[in-house]
């Protein structure tokens, strides 16, 4: 099962050094969700050929613009490339009033039903569960309502063992039934353990994305354990007072968190205009937690 990130945008604030605002594809068996949709984020997605009409859920962690200010583009774009299906959307609930607005003073009338599912900024909350996949929205700590999102898939089906299927002419109808455990009886009454012609699925991975906020320890149980974090990393540790000020985090303390809650593997982002050379906020994360990379345009990792 493919489970995959691309990173379109890894910029705070302002498109910089050739680094755009926020925005992220998650590939899920080639079922594409963006999270947030940053300024030139159409740009990206034709670079790094990430398909329009591949994309039906879209979530917004917060209102500020450099997390939203490419919607509107991106929505109108499917609207003239002919798009049909329903758009999710997952965001605050003012975003509904700002995009009605655009359409309205601009007379777009948009073809497709555009689905709006409101997040919640006071608990944690399953917004979205399919055959594959759930999920969750949980509080962050930034200057206005701001959610963090954890992507996980379900347990998957056992895996046949077609050889020893085969060698017992198990009809290939059943397999459905071995995989969720389910034992076989031949025609003599020999009952066939599931668990002995399966082979263990593997484990269901789990994506946290932590946007804006300030390292106050408030959801640091929400991405225990996780095989992949993505949090902000908006300044290196000498400027943490300028990071408390902004209600933002350093890269220093995401290490400590992913190290805290048995992370497998963390990336940094959101960097900080201030910054030309990433290389410096890197290795001070990696000097903590040595499983850090950098959140850059282009790059895809594995969950």
């Amino acid at each position: 099962m493919k489970f995959e990130v691309t990173i379109l945008g890894s910029s705070s604030a302002t498109p910089i050094f050739h680094r755009n605002p926020t925005s992220q594809i998650l590939n899920i068996n080639e079922k594409l969700m963006m999270i947030d949709c940053g300024e030139g984020t159409q740009q990206q997605m034709l670079r790094y050929g990430i398909k329009y009409h591949k994309i039906d859920h879209i979530f917004i962690s917060h209102l500020h613009g450099d997390h939203f200010f490419g919607l509107i583009g991106l929505i109108s774009s499917m609207h003239l490339n002919g798009r049909t299906k329903a758009l999710n959307l997952y965001a605050p609930p003012e975003i509904q009033e700002i995009l009605e607005l655009q359409f309205k003073y601009s007379g777009t009338i948009i073809k497709f039903e555009i689905a709006y599912h409101f997040t919640q900024v006071k608990e944690r909350s399953i917004i979205l569960e399919t055959n594959d996949l759930i999920v969750e929205t949980f509080v962050l700590n930034h200057r206005i309502p701001c959610t963090g999102f954890i992507f996980k898939e379900k347990e998957r089906l056992r895996k046949i063992d077609k050889e020893k299927a085969e060698e017992l002419n198990i009809p290939q109808q059943y397999y459905a039934l071995l995989k969720k455990g389910i034992d076989f009886v031949d025609g003599n009454g020999v009952t066939h353990k599931a668990v002995d012609l399966t082979f263990d699925p593997d484990e269901p991975k789990t994506y946290a994305y932590c946007s804006d906020t300030v390292a106050d320890g408030s959801y640091d149980i929400h991405i225990e354990g996780v095989d992949t974090l993505y949090h902000e990393s908006t300044f290196m540790h000498d400027m943490v007072d300028r990071a408390k000020e902004t209600f933002h985090t350093t890269s220093l303390e995401v290490a400590q968190l992913a190290k805290k809650q048995s992370v497998k593997k963390l990336l940094i982002g959101h960097f900080s205009a201030r910054y030309r050379d990433l290389t410096p906020m890197l290795l001070e994360a990696k000097e903590v937690f040595p499983n850090t990379y950098l959140a850059q345009e282009g790059e895809t990792f594995m969950i």
